[in-house]
């Protein structure tokens, strides 16, 4: 079957999730700038989950640039992405509303480490697919960036419980790894 319609499906999701995140969002009542100054973690936390779902969808994007057709594995493998992404909203929101405090922060972590295993999955399952010579398993080869994101996710966890500030930060050295653009499928593409 054809990519396009997951492809279309993804884009809407990906969204309707920047949506909810956004519509968290509330305006103070006040008029005066001092009243911006307690949504500022709120504001700080959304912004890392705005860069986060704006790296999965860039990523996304690419890689299914480099496959020719998906299957029923791929479809549920697309799923299981999107489904971790879609908690981003509420992790992101108590992360915010509760100014970085211990559980918030695990459970933003637990969210991206489960997103990114998903998202390895779903390159996997992509390769399977199209065979081990394919552009795409070119492309991704061993993935090494994707595993130390996983590694650094995971190690953030049990950060939160020493200080939530440093799990923070690994998540923003994630997403600063990602930023940097990863040229390996626009490489193997024909021009």
């Amino acid at each position: 079957m054809t990519k396009n319609r997951m492809e279309a499906f993804s884009d809407g999701v990906l969204a309707i999730i920047i949506t909810i995140m956004v519509l968290g969002l509330s305006a103070p009542k006040d008029a005066s700038l001092a009243s911006l100054r307690p949504l500022i973690p709120t504001f700080l936390s959304y912004a890392l989950s705005f860069l986060y779902l704006g790296i999965y969808w860039n990523n996304h994007h690419h890689m299914l640039q480099a496959a020719k057709y998906v299957t029923g594995g791929v479809l549920w493998a697309n799923l299981h992405l999107l489904f971790w992404l879609s908690l981003i909203p509420f992790a992101t929101g108590w992360m915010g509303a509760t100014r970085f405090a211990e559980w918030p922060v695990v459970l933003y972590g637990v969210v991206l480490l489960l997103a990114a295993i998903a998202y390895f999955v779903l390159a996997k399952v992509l390769i399977a697919a199209h065979g081990a010579d394919s552009i795409l398993a070119k492309a991704i080869g061993g993935d090494l960036k994707g595993k130390v994101s996983v590694a650094l996710y995971a190690a953030a966890l049990p950060l939160a419980f020493v200080n939530t500030w440093f799990s923070c930060a690994l998540y923003v050295i994630v997403a600063v790894t990602w930023l940097v653009p990863d040229r390996r499928i626009e490489r193997v593409l024909p021009k």
